[in-house]
């Protein structure tokens, strides 16, 4: 190979080189340009992605303010029946269980001592009566005597003391005879309310001693019934306008988990005091209960009506937001998140009532609100209570209704 082609060879290898090293800094320049004008479009238009939210509408309404706690029923009277003479138990006319009207006869113990003590106490009183009428026949015909001056005035004195002393005998006479009528009575053991009966402790046939400490059975009554039940007191401020008339307050008796109403009633008496130990106020509320749901010593749920706010912007308890200047909600305008601070009046049930400046069917976020800040563009998703619109409708939003 003479000169000439060596040279040739040479000067196209360096060309090469040349062109390559030109096409990597065009490459570099192209990507740079890339980096410094597409991307940041391409991170803005990212950032400035809406936030895909839950929402729902204001609403006002009449809300009935409520207090839920635990109570216990608690008969109205619960009556022990003891033997108050001592004798053989000759009849049980109940059974466990039973219904009983006030007056009628439960059980019976053997009356005949008795009996025959109330006799002897009625037969002693005829026998002093029929001795005072003598002793007035007496005292008349010697005052008779004493004006035609044939018996002297000391004679007819005693005859007149004779008089009065057999006059408190006959007194004292009837007043063991109703001694005697009453420790008859108490042979037959009658309900003094109206109730139900409850376990036997005897059985006919044994011997039952005035005053025993077990009795014989229990009845309580069962209709009406009462709750006892605790509230904290911090509700005093919402109890203290019921003072004045208790009854005027609605109480609903649930079962211990909720879901069963077993009792509508009213509220009948608010404790004087509140309890230092536990910090809660007692309360008991009566309900009628003629089918019998509620029991004495079972446990439920009551809830307390205090009152009524009326007009009251009402939102989910989810939209409801804490933060270090207190509580506030995220309101949707013009399709972004503005910050409301609202003041909570009461809530009950995922329902808040709000002290705040929201106007009905305003729009509020209950879901997604962990991403928004003040000015946010959001996206709603679905609005809680509406049913889903057309495609392409007015506001381009997929509404769905959630029950």
């Amino acid at each position: 190979m003479n000169d000439g082609m060596r040279r040739l060879m040479t000067g196209s290898r360096k060309t090469k080189a040349y062109a390559g090293a030109l096409l990597l800094g065009l490459l570099a320049l192209g990507g740079l340009t890339w980096w410094r004008t597409v991307r940041p479009a391409a991170v803005a238009v990212a950032d400035t992605e809406p936030v895909v939210v839950s929402a729902m509408r204001v609403t006002r309404a009449d809300v009935p303010l409520l207090v839920t706690a635990i109570g216990n029923v608690q008969s109205l009277y619960n009556v022990v029946l003891r033997p108050q003479v001592s004798g053989v138990l000759t009849r049980v006319l109940v059974h466990e269980g039973q219904k009983v009207e006030r007056g009628q006869l439960l059980a019976a113990i053997d009356d005949r001592p008795l009996a025959a003590a109330e006799n002897q106490a009625r037969a002693i009183e005829r026998r002093d009566r029929a001795n005072l009428q003598i002793a007035e026949l007496d005292l008349k015909r010697d005052e008779n005597l004493l004006a035609g001056e044939a018996i002297s005035g000391q004679s007819v004195d005693q005859q007149r003391a004779l008089v009065e002393q057999l006059r408190a005998t006959v007194q004292s006479d009837a007043a063991a005879v109703q001694t005697a009528e009453v420790q008859r009575s108490y042979a037959s053991i009658v309900s003094p309310i109206s109730g139900r009966v409850g376990m036997r402790r005897v059985d006919p046939g044994n011997l039952v001693q005035a005053n025993d400490v077990n009795g014989l059975f229990s009845v309580v009554q069962v209709d009406p019934i009462s709750v006892v039940f605790s509230v904290p007191q911090q509700e005093l401020p919402r109890l203290q306008p019921l003072l004045d008339d208790p009854t005027s307050a609605q109480v609903v008796a649930f079962d211990r988990d909720a879901g069963t109403t077993l009792a509508t009633g009213h509220l009948t008496n608010i404790d004087n005091q509140v309890d230092a130990a536990t910090g809660t106020i007692q309360l008991r509320a009566e309900f009628a209960n003629g089918a019998g749901k509620l029991w004495s010593g079972q446990f439920v749920t009551v809830q307390l009506r205090t009152g009524i706010d009326r007009g009251a912007s009402l939102v989910n308890s989810r939209a409801v937001q804490n933060g270090l200047d207190g509580t506030f909600v995220f309101r949707i305008r013009n399709g972004a998140a503005e910050v409301v601070p609202v003041k909570v009046r009461y809530a009950q049930g995922g329902i808040s009532t709000l002290d705040a400046q929201l106007a009905p069917g305003e729009l509020v976020v209950t879901e997604g609100q962990d991403q928004l800040t003040a000015g946010t563009r959001v996206k709603i998703a679905a609005i809680e209570g509406e049913r889903a619109r057309p495609a392409g409708g007015e506001s381009g939003v997929r509404v769905t209704e959630q029950r």
